[in-house]
């Protein structure tokens, strides 16, 4: 066989010179000098002069190119978006012999490594007497392509898995469960011994070794190891690739969990643990067992905090997932750190010759009092900065409680075009641009465990990680269609951390008293359109009069991915609410006892505003995938429904519970809260927000620049398509003394509005283009650039205007 390999070269200084074109034209980029990646090394014996150019993979049946590409360390420069043989950057060190990336050279030490690598994996997914040639063909001087020939050979099987040496317990079911629900395990045969009739895979083996010991650790087993549990392999005699799996199991002794020990220092350096206690009761230890609590005042906590977060009893027998569990809730009091646990009196190696572990837990309260301020930007309909101030107390009563206030105000910009676009006969008036300003004041009330009426739950293994949240808040803001006045909201949530892929948030209490006016673009478009004295216009305002709504909502995520660089796996999230009932019982049983108004007395006497509400369901479905389809690519996709409908003598939705649609993370090329519903022009819109909402979006990202400005740089492609639509019940105000013109007006624009299961998908909004993404540890500043590809007035591809919009993250 011919080994070749690639090696690396350590340049200390080097300018990159990135060209990335697009929709959006030619982008220069000039790093500082740094590091060439892949093969590039000092020389050495096994180093040719050859540059690799081409890797192949023949053979590879059953595993796909970019899994074995993840395996080897040889390497071709690196490659434009994936596309084969299209380096620039090398090309750019071809011309200047300074800048760009050097050549990545053949050395064969590398592909030999490579070979054992291939070989070594084939034999861990089955394949057991696979084998990797190499073939290296110059096809040009100094250019080679390296392929890599692979004989998978016939996968090996595994006929039936048995176990030895499992030892017994006072229920006689626990064992047998405990083997059924093994994911090698199919039909019983005996015992002990379970068919399982599938490719052999050391992936699946080793899983269940960490099952096997997980098992026995949580059952008292504290010395189980690795080693305590070996899987002999026998192969069938009459055929060599059919073999027999027998787990061999020595637990050792079985232990009991001792005396526990917790301390918790102060904040900074303070330890003086002058404050200390003894514990000693049925419900928190067992038998002679004690708990032993100190701490130093300046932790400014209760003893009662400590030991309800301990799930475990001393004196009973040891079990490794309570104690696990103990750990990750002191973690998720979030007011102390860990420094230091152990099975031991001093957190040193456990003494295993004693059948009673000791526990102990060393802690620090984390500083009480925090103050944060904050600068950013901003982007809804123009260009914008803001700033925020929050003070925060992290033990505010001694048991963990948060209560965190925050205050932010930012501004915004915005074109006359923008505005234009809600003006009626914008072409024969000027439009000025100007500033919309938005406040929120903020306080919140965080317990680290779940109140009345669900604290019964809060012992559970499912719902360990929780927290109860009450929130109350203050926010103004300028739109585009209307301008919030006050938004006074009240909340009160439990969030529960199931798993790490599993949570879910219930809103038992969400209070909403929202005031709004039409702005003053918004308000001239119905006068013109209406008349100001007209029925029309004065029921139109109605949607805009004070308005008091309730919510009791569910949601339940479900997720298997990086929240922030979103590159594998899926997000989903499934939410149910029903709306207005508190207002409606007060209004039913309380305001007026005999009559139903439909709305309810001002909070001020003195004010003429009566509080309307509504009653209403509402419900969303919004599921996100994100396929890997090379080393650096994704290929992510969304889908979102969400339906909402009035009910009982309602009539319409609260504003702020309605769909919109467009927004730098909804249908790029639409600005928020400006498409739809249905074909709507938006300077024709008098009910504004959907009753109905569709979204679907594809993205592929690829990377194309690593480790530049510390951040990978990150080239994307994007089609988002959706609108949102009135519902059934949707009306538009008329009278008696609206005019002919005026109702055939209004029923027009109610059918471009409404919902048709017949005309709906001509009304999909559909919008694409390009966009690069800067790619930090911690954060993702997107920049997208968009073109309306079915814009609902223009038509498809009618509009040639380019719509630029930024963001901060992915856009999902």
């Amino acid at each position: 066989m011919f080994h070749i390999l690639l090696n690396k070269n350590n340049a200390v200084s080097r300018l990159f010179l990135y060209l990335f074109s697009g929709i959006f034209g030619v982008s220069l980029f000039l790093a500082a000098r740094g590091t060439a990646i892949a093969q590039n090394s000092e020389a050495d014996s096994d180093t040719t002069d050859h540059v690799v150019r081409v890797i192949r993979f023949v053979g590879n049946d059953n595993v796909n190119d970019n899994t074995l590409e993840a395996l080897i360390r040889t390497q071709t420069n690196r490659e434009f978006l994936g596309i084969p043989r299209f380096t620039p950057w090398y090309f750019i060190w071809q011309l200047t012999n300074k800048f760009g990336e050097p050549p990545t050279f053949l050395n064969r030490e590398t592909v030999a490594n490579d070979i054992e690598r291939i070989q070594r994996y084939y034999q861990t997914i089955g394949f057991l007497e696979a084998r990797v040639d190499t073939n290296i063909v110059e096809f040009k001087d100094n250019r080679v392509e390296v392929s890599f020939l692979i004989d998978e050979g016939a996968p090996s099987t595994i006929n039936t898995v048995s176990y030895t040496g499992m030892p017994a317990f006072g229920d006689t079911t626990r064992v047998p469960e405990f083997y059924e629900d093994s994911p090698l395990t199919r039909e019983r045969i005996n015992d002990t011994t379970y068919a399982h009739h599938r490719r052999y895979s050391e992936n699946a083996l080793t899983e269940e070794r960490s099952r096997l010991i997980t098992f026995l650790k949580n059952n008292g087993y504290a010395a189980v190891q690795n080693d305590s549990i070996s899987v002999l392999m026998k192969r069938d005699p009459e055929n060599r690739h059919q073999m027999d799996a027998l787990f061999t199991i020595n637990p050792g002794h079985k232990y009991t969990f001792g005396d526990l020990s917790i301390s918790l220092a102060g904040p900074g350096g303070s330890e003086g643990y002058t404050e200390q206690d003894t514990v000693q009761r049925p419900g928190l230890t067992s038998g002679d067992k004690r708990m032993y609590l100190r701490k130093d005042p300046s932790a400014q906590t209760k003893f009662s905090l400590l030991t309800d977060q301990v799930l475990f009893k001393p004196g009973e027998a040891f079990d490794q997932s309570l104690y696990i569990r103990t750990v990750n809730e002191f973690q998720n009091l979030g007011m102390l750190t860990i420094q230091q646990f152990g099975l031991s009196e001093d957190g040193s190696l456990p003494d295993y010759s004693d059948e009673e572990l000791p526990v102990m837990f060393s802690l620090r309260s984390l500083p009480k009092h925090s103050v944060n301020v904050n600068v950013f930007g901003m982007r809804r309909y123009g260009y914008g900065s803001g700033a925020g101030l929050t003070y925060t107390n992290n033990n505010l009563f001694g048991r963990a409680e948060n209560l965190q206030l925050s205050l932010n105000g930012s501004f915004e910009y915005v074109n006359s075009e923008t505005i234009r676009d809600i003006s009626p006969d914008s072409s024969s008036q000027s439009v000025d641009g100007g500033f919309f300003q938005n406040f929120d004041a903020r306080i919140e009330y965080t317990l680290p465990r779940l109140n009345f009426p669900f604290a019964f739950l809060d012992d559970r293994v499912s719902f360990s990680n929780a927290r109860t949240r009450y929130g109350l808040s203050f926010t103004q803001s300028d739109q585009l269609l209307f301008d919030i006045n006050s938004d006074i909201r009240f909340n009160l949530r439990y969030e529960v951390e199931h798993s790490n892929r599993f949570s879910s948030y219930l809103d038992l209490i969400e209070l909403d008293l929202l005031d709004t006016t039409p702005s003053s673009q918004f308000r001239q478009s119905l006068q013109e359109e209406f008349g100001e004295d007209s029925f029309e216009y004065q029921r139109i305002l109605e949607d805009f009069r004070p308005q008091v709504s309730s919510i009791l909502r569910y949601t339940f995520q479900s997720k298997r991915t990086d929240l922030i660089k979103r590159n594998y796996g899926y997000f989903s999230e499934y939410s149910a609410a029903i709306g207005g009932n508190i207002p409606y019982l007060a209004d039913r049983f309380f305001v007026t006892p005999d009559t139903l108004e439909g709305n309810l007395p001002p909070i001020i006497p003195s004010s003429r505003n009566s509080l309307a509400y509504s009653r209403f369901l509402k419900g969303t479905v919004d599921y996100r995938r994100y396929i890997p389809i090379s080393n650096n690519g994704v290929f992510s996709y969304r889908g979102f429904l969400g339906l909402a409908t009035p009910y009982g003598q309602s009539s319409s939705l609260p504003l702020n519970q309605r769909f919109y649609a467009g927004g730098t993370n909804d249908i790029r090329g639409w600005n928020i809260y400006s498409l739809g519903p249905g074909s709507i022009p938006l300077d024709e819109v008098t009910i504004s927000g959907g009753e109905i909402k569709l979204l679907a979006q594809t993205e592929v990202r690829q990377r194309f620049i690593s480790n530049f400005l510390s951040s990978n740089w990150i080239a994307a492609w994007f089609a988002d398509a959706g609108n949102i639509w009135y519902g059934p019940r949707t009306t538009f105000p008329s009278s008696s003394e609206s005019s002919q013109q005026t109702i055939e007006n209004q029923q027009r624009l109610l059918d471009q509005g409404k919902f048709k299961y017949d005309q709906f998908y001509k009304q999909i909004a559909v919008g694409s283009g390009a966009g690069f993404r800067i790619d930090w540890e911690y954060i993702i500043v997107r920049f997208d650039f968009a073109f309306r590809v079915h814009d609902l007035q223009e038509g498809w591809f009618n509009n040639k205007k380019l719509y630029f919009s930024f963001g901060i993250g992915h856009s999902f």
